[in-house]
């Protein structure tokens, strides 16, 4: 049984999950930034980000059907250079830890929120804040 979750709920409860996953450093991907997306998506790592979410019953319930590297970052919805800082070995610098990746997620979930309050053309709203600021008219001088 798939149980609906939207986007913003399935990265949510991915950085829950790696913040309760501190046991082991997690196993990034490696040099993904270098590969093919048909080459990069059938990957597999064990204990990396994407093998502690399909582990999770809930991601599963959700739709989550591996734990591969093209399956991981399509359920999510992740853009190739999100997929790529939160993923690949290159981004961390010692170990890979749970709570950093749980960071990284919420900081992509944060950051969309922002942008979804901006107005598509912001034109409209810049002319109407600026049409507070005409200067006031001064009588004409007699001379």
């Amino acid at each position: 049984m798939i149980c609906e979750m939207s986007r913003t709920e399935r990265l949510e409860r991915w950085a829950t999950v790696l913040e309760g996953y501190d046991q082991t450093p997690l196993s990034p991907f490696r040099e993904v930034e270098f590969l093919a997306g048909a080459t990069v998506a059938p990957l597999r790592q064990a204990n990396s980000p994407l093998s502690v979410a399909y582990d999770d019953p809930v991601l599963r319930r959700a739709g989550l059907e591996s734990d591969r590297y093209g399956e991981g970052t399509d359920f999510f919805g992740l853009s190739r250079g999100q997929s790529h800082r939160l993923l690949c070995s290159c981004g961390y610098m010692g170990a890979m830890r749970g709570t950093e990746v749980a960071k990284r997620i919420r900081h992509i979930v944060a950051r969309e929120q922002r942008q979804a309050w901006r107005p598509a053309n912001p034109l409209p709203a810049l002319a109407r804040w600026l049409s507070g600021w005409l200067p006031i008219a001064r009588p004409a001088r007699s001379a």
